[in-house]
């Protein structure tokens, strides 16, 4: 066995390593407004979350990485394959030591920003400032501000719609009636279009964008006129009070989690797999490639670690961000659930950096807000921006301490 089959086996077991973490803290968001408004229990949140995220995984995962360095440093001026290998390996390691750290505080982090400043480490090292994308880090640094603010901001209005249209109003089961199911039809048409444009099964349909929208529009109508029959049939009695509003919006927030579940696994999966393959190639190849396909047997890795990291660690990051940074109802899980969805969607859509971790932050704050601020914890929250702001630095360090004892055990 040469150096190169040696980093590849090992690669395996540090990209099982981060596809656990994801799974733990970052793809345990998508549930965690739904487990923290009772809508379902961390157990069937955790069942439901490992099914549909290995089925997004490995089913509709992205199988040919962006790049091989996700666009923050300029490969190509790395002339060593070994040396890219040691460091693509050394930024895996750091960046699934940062989320393990990170998921035992129970602190929501982004596997993105941690991956991204992982490879800046070791770029730093081997080539120098100049070989770094700093273009592509001033825009992680604003998507601390973008992704919250925005994902808070539409949480805010959905909320204070429902309470003043539905909650506020004397004959609310009425009001739901009417409001839900139009609510219902929105949600349809953001998964439907998030799915044609997010998910990489969606990309590669490759419709026109006015194709998409009529696509859109046509499963809205749908599920109005049907939402209309349901939530008559589900809210019998208008004398049943304000937990037959929350029954409506608990079905529609536990489809929103499941659709945010499934669609992580699909695009998150390469942050901890899409590494993996490119020490693949180099190990099989001796060269360096502009792009990796990702083998499915690779992606089978990935789901399993994602489910595994869900089953074990996951309940902690679910508990932060739905139960402690303010108290979660259905009404105000499913604003959440949408805030966060539309901002993905829109944002990234505009080119604009986004994370789903912050934004589902941002979103679960939007709605406390809409309670005044003594509904909001921000001795949580200020924690969480700490690790937030931390997570880029502290992975490059860490990627740089790997890589430089890596680096001294290969080649002295």
């Amino acid at each position: 066995m040469d150096i190169y089959d040696l980093f590849f086996y090992l690669s395996l077991g540090a990209g099982f390593l981060m596809a656990f973490n994801l799974g733990a803290n970052d793809v345990a968001n998508s549930m965690a407004s739904a487990v923290g408004a009772r809508a379902i229990t961390v157990r069937q949140a955790v069942f439901i979350a490992s099914i549909l995220n290995f089925v997004g995984a490995v089913f509709m995962g992205s199988h040919v990485t962006a790049t091989v360095s996700k666009g923050i440093i300029n490969a190509s001026a790395i002339s060593d394959p070994k040396l890219m290998m040691i460091g693509m390996f050394a930024a895996l390691l750091a960046a699934a030591t940062w989320m393990l750290i990170a998921t035992l505080t129970s602190l929501p982090v982004s596997s993105t920003h941690s991956i991204v400043g992982a490879i800046m480490g070791f770029g730093l090292v081997v080539g120098g400032p100049d070989v770094v994308n700093w273009l592509k880090i001033g825009g992680i640094v604003l998507s601390w501000i973008i992704s919250p603010f925005f994902a808070a901001t539409i949480a805010f209005c959905v909320f204070s719609h429902i309470r003043k249209y539905i909650l506020y109003k004397k004959q609310f089961i009425r009001q739901a009636k009417r409001w839900a199911p139009i609510w219902a039809a929105f949600t349809v048409s953001l998964i439907a279009l998030s799915f044609l444009y997010k998910t990489p099964a969606g990309k590669s349909l490759e419709l026109h964008w006015l194709t998409a929208l009529t696509l859109a529009a046509a499963l809205s109508m749908v599920t109005w006129f049907l939402g209309r029959l349901a939530v008559g049939r589900m809210v019998m009695d208008e004398e049943e009070g304000a937990e037959g509003v929350e029954l409506v919006f608990r079905r529609m927030q536990v489809g929103t989690s499941c659709y945010v579940a499934l669609a992580q696994g699909a695009n998150d999966v390469a942050n901890a797999i899409g590494p993996v393959a490119v020490i693949y190639l180099i190990a099989k190849e001796h060269a360096l490639f502009a792009q990796a396909e990702i083998p499915t047997s690779m992606l089978v890795l990935g789901g399993f670690g994602i489910a595994f990291g869900i089953s074990i660690l996951g309940h902690k990051v679910m508990a932060t961000v739905g139960q402690k940074i303010t108290t979660l109802t259905n009404t105000r899980g499913f604003a959440v659930d949408f805030g966060a969805a539309s901002t993905v969607l829109v944002a990234s859509n505009l080119g604009l950096p986004v994370s789903t971790t912050h934004a589902a932050v941002g979103g679960v704050v939007g709605v406390g807000l809409a309670r005044g601020f003594k509904a909001v914890d921000f001795r949580v929250l200020l924690r969480i921006v700490a690790y937030w702001v931390a997570t880029v630095p502290i992975a490059a360090l860490t990627s740089i301490i790997f890589f430089v004892l890596l680096k001294w055990l290969c080649y002295s």
